[in-house]
């Protein structure tokens, strides 16, 4: 094969995150490094919690010594280090513009980051080399989601629309404060650099490595934030990483996946244990839709549905459409534990 992954850990591993090591016959990418505890409604001890930090922890510095390439596609602490630098030492890092596209939380959290880089890769203050702030237009994000925009959600419509056009003036408004911050410079000494990869390709040998623009973290003007997903293709061989699409909820998500047709994709899921509080019954409808959709029409040979998802113990009974879905139709779709031959956290409790 010219094109390999290894899940190295995900939430049904015991603590949150989506990291993965992908191969290629060019380089080694390692998506993703950093991990979070457990919620406190996870149904383990803290003593456990915290045992399955650590033993992430260390396995994702451990992938790290083989890694090329360092992939970031959002400033959630589950998905990137902010502190432990030396994770990124000799990496070349394709990451998540800070500048453009990402809520007030996240800013905050990539220029605390980006000035740990600044000082120790470079001995350089981030408030030194600011670079002055862009007025730019941005498009309405709606636009570029046909397909979520025109469906029929019956007696939600109207409510839907008042969502829609709340979030518009939120979006508008982080607009303002992207043309007003100063901007966060990618960087390069010696054998460390930054590069922003919201919608770039980038080549190495046979290998290229595509980057989507930023994607809604979840629903449509999702307070979250925004993601980038990751596509790798070598020798006719696809991966896709969708990072926190939530399942995908937006059906031109779920579209783009069906259209790439990867060979191995990692698919996050909708958040359950969120059940009627940041998640409702219809866009749990919605996410399951287009995982059926995902697992019916693409020709992967694997698809883990992992991250968000085995954070509570009837993760399956509230998605069993999907899993249902993959036995009819002989794909295979498990958990990054079951992947690994172990079975999740979450069912291990008693």
């Amino acid at each position: 094969m010219a094109l390999s992954f290894k899940p190295i850990w995900f939430d049904s591993l015991g603590a949150k995150s989506s990291c993965v090591l992908v191969r290629t016959s060019d380089v080694s990418i390692l998506i993703d490094p950093g991990i979070a505890i457990m919620q406190p409604s996870f149904p383990a001890s803290e003593e456990e919690k915290i045992e399955w930090l650590i033993e992430g922890e260390k396995a994702i510095k451990r992938a790290s010594e083989k890694a090329d390439i360092v992939v970031i596609t959002h400033y959630h602490y589950d998905h990137y280090f902010p502190s432990d630098l030396d994770v990124y030492k000799g990496k070349l890092l394709l990451v998540k513009d800070p500048n453009e596209y990402i809520n007030d939380s996240q800013r905050e959290r990539a220029e605390y980051f980006y000035s740990n880089l600044y000082r120790y890769f470079g001995d350089l203050k981030l408030e030194d080399i600011w670079r002055k702030s862009e007025s730019k237009e941005y498009p309405n994000p709606l636009e570029e989601l046909p397909i979520a925009f025109s469906k029929d959600f019956g007696d939600y419509n109207t409510r839907r629309k008042q969502l829609l056009e709340k979030g518009l003036k939120w979006f508008k408004n982080r607009v303002n404060k992207w043309n007003q911050n100063p901007r966060i410079p990618e960087m390069s000494f010696g054998n460390f650099k930054v590069i922003f990869a919201d919608g770039g390709t980038f080549q190495f040998g046979d290998t290229e490595i595509r980057f989507t623009r930023p994607l809604f973290h979840g629903i449509e003007f999702s307070r979250v934030g925004w993601v980038i997903s990751v596509v790798i293709e070598c020798k006719e061989e696809k991966f896709i990483h969708s990072s926190d699409l939530n399942g995908p909820i937006i059906e031109d998500y779920a579209e783009w996946i069906v259209k790439e047709n990867p060979d191995i994709l990692v698919l996050d899921g909708p958040m359950t244990y969120m059940l009627g509080y940041l998640l409702n019954k219809i866009n749990l409808r919605r996410t399951i839709e287009n995982a059926v959709k995902i697992v019916k029409v693409i020709d992967a040979e694997v698809i883990i549905y992992d991250h968000h998802l085995p954070r509570e113990r009837h993760f399956r009974e509230h998605t069993k459409e999907v899993w249902e879905a993959a036995e009819k139709a002989g794909k295979t779709v498990l958990t990054a534990a079951e992947f690994l031959g172990r079975k999740p956290k979450v069912l291990e409790i008693k």
